[in-house]
C-alpha cells in the first residue's frame, strides 16, 4: 500500500507538471511589432487601434471568419498589457525572462548602461537543451551603399541601433532610402549567455530569412524584428502609398507594417518548416495610452495546427503567456519569472498534448 501511495503521488506531480500547451509544435516564428492596440476606448483616438483599421487591410483578414487568409489562424480578444512595462525594451526583456528585469529604459544594451544581465532566459535555456534559436534582424550586417549584404564572415551580434538615409539602399518592402535598426527590440542582445561573439551564428539579417526556409535550415524558434519603418513603430519622412491609398503619420507606419507582414507571412507559410507543425506568432510589444482591460494587444497566431478560420480566444494573456507557451512548446524544465501562474496560449490551438517533463519555477 505504501508504493502504491508514493506512485499515486508521483502520477499527481507529474499530472502538474503536465504542459497545458496543445500542440506538437515544432518549428516557431515570431514576429515583432510596434506600439499600437487592438482595441482601445473612443476616447483613445491615436495612435488608432488595429482591429477594423483600413491601413491593416491584410491584419485584419487574418481575424475575418471566411477570409482565406484566416484558415490557419486563431487570435486573442483579451491580450493585457504585462506589468504596464514601458518603454518598448522592457517588454522584449521580458519576452526572454517574464520580467522587465527592473528595466524602464530603450537603450542600447551595454555594461555602461546597466541592462546586461546573467540570469535565465528563453534563448539560454534553449542553448542548454540543445534547442537551435536564431534571430533575424532588418538593417544590420549590411553595406547601404552597395544595397547588399555583408559577407557572412562579417557579421556581428547587433549591439548598437542605427538610422539613416542612404540613396544606394532601397528597402525591399517599402521601397524607401531609409533604415532603422533598434537593439532595443532585439531581446537575446540583453543576456550575456546570447550576446557576445561566441552567439555570432545566432544573428543574422532578415535577408537570410528567405534562404533558410528554401534551404529548410531554420532554427526551431526564430525572433524576426522589422526595422522600425516595417513594425508599425515609425513613418518614412515622406509617407506611404497602400492598395492606392496615400497615408502619412501614424496610419502610414500601420501600413508600412501590414505591407511587410502581407509579404513575410505568406513566405513562411510556403516553407516546408512551417507546414510541418510550424507555428506564427504575431506579437505587439505594448499598449498605448492605457494599461487598463480597455487598451488590448493584438495577438495572432497562425498554423497548421490553429484552432483556424479566426478563431476568437477569450482568454486573458499577457507577454507571459507567450513566454509560458514556449516553454512548454520546447519542453523546457523551468519557468521563468511569472510565466508559471498564468494562461499559455493553448486555447488558440488544437493538436495532441506533448509529453510532460519535469518542471521548476525560476
Amino acid at each position: 500500500m505504501r508504493f502504491r501511495g508514493l506512485a499515486l503521488g508521483l502520477l499527481a506531480v507529474n499530472a502538474m507538471a503536465a504542459s497545458s500547451f496543445a500542440a506538437p509544435v515544432q518549428t516557431v516564428f515570431v514576429i515583432a511589432l510596434e506600439n499600437h492596440n487592438f482595441t482601445q476606448p473612443a476616447s483613445s483616438p491615436s495612435p488608432e487601434q488595429i482591429l477594423d483599421n483600413p491601413a491593416a487591410p491584410y491584419v485584419n483578414s487574418l481575424i475575418t471568419p471566411g477570409d482565406p487568409n484566416a484558415t490557419m489562424t486563431s487570435y486573442a480578444t483579451n491580450y493585457q498589457s504585462a506589468n504596464a512595462t514601458h518603454p518598448s525594451e522592457p517588454n522584449y526583456i521580458y519576452s526572454e525572462a517574464g520580467s522587465n528585469l527592473g528595466n524602464l529604459t530603450d537603450a542600447d544594451a551595454s555594461e555602461a548602461n546597466g541592462n546586461i544581465y546573467s540570469v535565465p532566459h528563453l534563448t539560454g535555456l534553449m542553448q542548454n537543451q540543445g534547442i537551435s534559436w536564431k534571430s533575424y534582424q532588418e538593417d544590420i550586417d549590411m553595406n547601404f551603399s552597395t544595397n547588399s549584404v555583408l559577407p557572412q564572415s562579417q557579421w556581428t551580434v547587433p549591439l548598437i541601433s542605427q538610422s539613416g538615409i542612404n540613396s544606394g539602399y532601397t528597402n525591399p518592402y517599402n521601397g524607401s532610402h531609409q533604415y532603422n535598426y533598434g537593439a532595443n527590440h532585439d531581446p537575446q542582445v540583453f543576456f550575456y549567455d546570447t550576446n557576445g561573439p561566441h552567439s555570432i551564428s545566432h544573428y543574422a539579417p532578415l535577408q537570410q530569412l528567405a534562404t533558410d526556409l528554401a534551404n529548410n535550415s531554420v532554427a526551431q524558434y526564430n525572433w524576426i524584428t522589422p526595422d522600425r519603418y516595417n513594425d508599425m513603430h515609425s513613418s518614412l519622412a515622406s509617407g506611404f502609398t497602400y492598395h492606392g491609398v496615400r497615408y502619412t503619420g501614424d496610419q502610414a507606419a500601420v501600413a508600412q507594417g501590414d505591407n511587410f507582414l502581407a509579404i513575410v507571412v505568406p513566405e513562411i507559410e510556403a516553407s516546408q518548416a512551417f507546414k510541418n507543425h510550424g507555428l506564427i506568432v504575431l506579437w505587439w510589444d505594448e499598449t498605448e495610452g492605457g494599461d487598463s482591460s480597455a487598451y488590448t494587444i493584438p495577438e495572432i497566431i497562425i498554423s497548421p495546427d490553429a484552432k483556424g478560420n479566426a478563431y476568437a480566444s477569450p482568454t486573458y494573456y499577457t507577454h507571459a503567456s507567450d513566454l509560458l507557451t514556449m516553454e512548454e512548446i520546447f519542453q523546457l524544465r523551468e519557468r521563468l519569472g511569472v510565466s508559471g501562474g498564468t494562461n499559455s496560449l493553448a486555447d488558440m490551438i488544437q493538436a495532441p498534448l506533448p509529453t510532460a517533463l519535469p518542471t521548476q519555477s525560476r
